[in-house]
């Protein structure tokens, strides 16, 4: 008995306990592989193959099997029924998300039957940026959301995460785990583009020596800022100290 699918949804949201009550964890992406390890009426309990993420979904029909060929490099892909801008639907593939190949016509390919999306909206599958963050700003003013990981809403170690994942490079989920996978610790006077800061439960990465871009709850964002204020304002109004810096 198959017990590994394919999410093919825009993105399915991933709960702690099988319950929306017991809060998102993460979402799945379309084109995410996962593998069923209970099911229990209307939910499963899964683990997503990529970042050995485990929680709770409810029961849909997901795919068998999906061939990657590319992967959305916008912040969001418009889907179309037909190869034609006239002929959009309200579905939509996020950023990072894995899509096969059926056919392709002029500026579209079409990834499932009858679903099209431009070829101005994707990469091929081995495709990687030469700067593992420099996709990042086209989630700047996104909504943050705890456990989101889209245009809808995202949180600080999803923003961090989909990076890594855009360039098929392994990085776990949470911040806490991203601290341990991170080896070497940066001075404050040594930081340089791209270094990860962290506190308990945050992570921000420095885009130059002065400022940082993270999903910001206060702010309820994704926001660039100064990085010694910001320092202080989490110590100030959280009471929380920089646990490190790490360079990645």
């Amino acid at each position: 008995m198959q017990n590994s699918y394919y999410n093919n949804y825009t993105s399915i949201n991933v709960y702690k306990n099988n319950s929306v009550s017991s809060g998102l964890t993460t979402q799945m992406l379309y084109g995410e592989k996962f593998k069923i390890i209970k099911k229990n009426g209307d939910w499963w309990k899964i683990k997503l193959i990529e970042d050995k993420y485990i929680g709770f979904i409810k029961k849909k029909k997901f795919k068998k099997k999906i061939t990657y060929y590319y992967k959305v490099s916008s912040l969001k892909a418009n889907v179309y029924n037909a190869p034609s801008v006239k002929k959009k639907i309200k579905k939509k593939i996020l950023f990072s998300s894995k899509i096969s190949h059926i056919s392709k016509s002029k500026s579209f390919i079409e990834f499932e039957k009858n679903k099209w999306i431009k070829i101005s909206d994707i990469k091929p599958i081995n495709y990687k940026t030469n700067n593992i963050f420099e996709k990042i700003k086209i989630f700047k003013e996104t909504k943050y959301k705890w456990g989101g990981k889209g245009y809808q809403g995202i949180d600080c170690s999803a923003l961090v995460q989909l990076c890594f994942t855009f360039n098929n490079q392994y990085f776990p989920r949470d911040s806490k785990d991203q601290l341990k996978h991170l080896k070497k610790k940066i001075q404050r006077k040594n930081v340089k583009k791209n270094d990860l800061f962290f506190w308990k439960g945050h992570v921000a990465i420095a885009i130059s020596r002065k400022n940082l871009i993270h999903a910001y709850g206060p702010f309820k964002k994704v926001i660039t800022m100064n990085i010694d204020k910001t320092i202080k304002r989490i110590k100030d109004t959280a009471n929380l100290k920089l646990i490190s810096i790490k360079r990645i």
